[in-house]
């Protein structure tokens, strides 16, 4: 796989500089068939595939999931710290690291907060529909 850099170098090496497909592989050492099939293809940025690994906090994210909305309703000097919770985490059987658990806690408190940003928006019994720039309310 290529990087966004180096497609904008092949292209414009190819398209303006009329650089051969045999010289653009030799200068940046792959393959002509790479060259040729970035120079085919009229996308500007290559696609990857999003990979999805298991991690050992799938099988306790609903446990976690819960206890930080409990933690998040208490008052902040009552509230248990990361730290607690990943300890409490490791005494049920998770052997994970704790910044595992911390980055599981600040997208939880990000995804929280686009819900409640989602569901402030619009007059509640408005349906509001969006036609390119023009807006109905129904």
């Amino acid at each position: 796989m290529i990087d966004v850099a180096l497609l904008s170098i092949i292209r414009r090496w190819h398209l303006r500089d009329q650089v051969s497909l045999r010289e653009i592989a030799k200068r940046l050492g792959v393959s002509r068939n790479t060259v040729r099939k970035y120079l085919r293809t009229e996308t500007t940025e290559p696609n990857y595939s999003n990979r999805r690994t298991p991690s050992a906090l799938d099988s306790y994210a609903f446990k976690l999931s819960a206890w930080l909305k409990t933690e998040a309703s208490k008052p902040r000097k009552q509230r248990r710290t990361l730290k607690q919770i990943h300890a409490d985490l490791c005494s049920l059987g998770f052997n994970g690291s704790y910044d595992r658990v911390a980055a599981f806690a600040r997208q939880w408190k990000v995804d929280q907060l686009d819900r409640v940003k989602a569901a402030s928006k619009g007059t509640p019994g408005i349906s509001t529909l969006r036609v390119g720039q023009i807006s109905v309310q129904i």
